[in-house]
């Protein structure tokens, strides 16, 4: 089955964000093809490579860069990005910066939407 993921909370916002996370992970290694992850709203501060949670604390950011590392597309929408200040310049590893139209476009491609967060 092929899933299209989209992340409306932030990283340590609520629990949404790691739900996703552990979502297209679980997915992946059951063998379903993930079109993307769309992050939009708060969600796209899942995208900051400045955050920097203490030692003992999980780094959401790292772990969806290093999904993407896997080749899952990370796709942060652009107008709620800059809302919130997130630029290229500040944009994790792995991410990058698009429009709807690529949340509709996954949306498209795949069999399911899968949505974490308000």
């Amino acid at each position: 089955m092929k899933f299209a993921v989209l992340v409306q909370e932030g990283p340590y916002q609520h629990q949404s964000s790691d739900s996703a996370y552990h979502f297209v992970k679980a997915a992946l290694e059951k063998g379903h093809e993930i079109m993307g992850v769309f992050f939009y709203n708060d969600g796209v501060l899942n995208a900051n490579k400045l955050i920097d949670p203490q030692q003992d604390d999980r780094n959401v950011q790292k772990r969806w860069s290093d999904l993407a590392e896997k080749g899952v597309e990370l796709v942060v929408c652009i107008a709620t990005a800059k809302r919130r200040g997130i630029n290229d310049d500040i944009l994790a590893p792995g991410f990058k910066i698009s429009g709807l139209g690529q949340l509709t476009e996954m949306a498209i491609e795949s069999d399911r939407l899968v949505t974490f967060g308000a």
